[in-house]
């Protein structure tokens, strides 16, 4: 007799019931709502801002650098 785990038959049944179920539809239109929503009024999102945070953080220590290295030349220069 073949019988299955009673444990492994309701895990089964219960997998199948949440792949069936509209939650995982919602939660699609949901996200593709909010993406339109944030398209729609230009606004970034958290991964969008903290590639800016990176970029502008780089571009300030490039400028010190460059503004370091200028004060010296001009130094040198004198």
């Amino acid at each position: 007799m073949n019988e299955r785990d009673p444990l492994d038959e309701f895990k089964r049944r219960l997998t199948d019931a949440l792949r069936a179920s509209p939650a995982q539809d919602i939660e699609k239109n949901l996200h593709a709502l909010a993406s339109a929503f944030f398209a729609r009024f230009d606004l970034a999102t958290r991964e969008e801002l903290e590639v800016q945070k990176a970029l502008l953080e780089r571009a300030r220590a490039r400028l010190a650098a460059l503004e370091a290295r200028i004060e010296q030349l001009e130094k040198s220069s004198k």
